[in-house]
């Protein structure tokens, strides 16, 4: 029972912290922009294949790779927020950049599909195979590694938005565009970069999610669908909401999967979700204020 109890735990906590580190992005875009990115989990899924090709044909260790990847992802993002996101003007603009961005997820789906097809590829190094045992339970490297990614990044994110003066022109963009223009501050600057830095966070985030999972191009559809609920359970704009419950309903999940059922675990996941907004629809650590445009 204490080993199941503890398995379950360490599952849930450090699976968590992977997912919320795919979901500080895509809160962060939120955040900033005052929209979802339905691409997010396809995006994901973009940065595990390029992690397979660095390791796989290239012989490039996953995490030397990130730099690689992460400002490659950087520049892809900044193009996409720039060609399709920006142009976006009006009362429309949500619902038009949910069909942009949804539009994004298509075209890369497809070009996955082409290029690598439908079988399901993973990422298999040392830090997958290889184990620390605590209390008796191994827990692979990957785990470890990747929550402290997430927290890495949720310290780095913090650090940028409170310690920078690009930072303050974000902060300043997220409570009030409007006003934010009328003080100088280039909005549509603003944008483009924390769209950059939203989408370079899925190169970590699907490095470490292709070396715990197997992942095709079909995978983003089931990504994005739980990092949503889990920006809007944490609080949508909220980056430490995001984290905290990511771990919340990873570790409630594993649970499920260990005592009861592991058909119920996504089910809970979702009601869950649903309860927790009966009663604070805000979410955890949202506010419920609306922002000016």
């Amino acid at each position: 029972m204490g080993s199941r109890l503890f398995q379950a735990l360490a599952d849930g906590v450090l699976g968590g912290g992977v997912y919320g580190l795919m979901a500080v992005g895509l809160t962060l875009i939120f955040g900033v922009l005052d929209i979802i990115n339905i691409a997010q989990g396809i995006l994901v899924v973009l940065g595990s294949y390029l992690s397979y090709v660095l390791w796989v044909h290239l012989h490039i260790d996953v995490f030397l790779g990130l730099l690689f990847t992460i400002p490659a992802m950087f520049v892809f993002g900044v193009t996409v927020q720039w060609f399709f996101i920006r142009p976006l003007r009006g009362r429309e603009r949500t619902s038009m950049s949910l069909l942009a961005s949804y539009s994004v997820a298509i075209i890369i789906e497809g070009v996955l599909y082409q290029v690598f097809g439908s079988n399901y590829q993973s990422i298999q190094t040392s830090y997958t195979t290889s184990t620390i045992n605590v209390f008796g339970y191994y827990i692979p490297y990957i785990y470890l590694y990747g929550f402290g990614l997430a927290v890495l990044f949720v310290v780095a994110v913090y650090y940028m938005l409170y310690r920078t003066q690009f930072g303050r022109s974000v902060r300043a963009t997220m409570q009030d565009q409007t006003a934010a223009r009328l003080i100088g501050i280039d909005v549509n600057r603003v944008a483009a970069i924390t769209f950059g830095i939203g989408v370079a966070v899925t190169a970590a985030g699907g490095m470490v999610y292709g070396s715990i999972n197997s992942f095709n191009p079909n995978t983003g559809a089931d990504l994005i669908s739980r990092l949503l609920a889990i920006i809007i359970l944490g609080g949508m704009g909220s980056i430490a909401g995001a984290l905290g419950a990511a771990v919340i309903m990873i570790t409630l999940e594993s649970l499920v999967d260990v005592f009861w059922n592991p058909n119920w675990s996504v089910v809970v996941f979702y009601v869950v979700l649903v309860l927790v907004l009966t009663f604070r629809p805000q979410g955890i650590l949202g506010r419920k204020e609306a922002r000016a445009q």
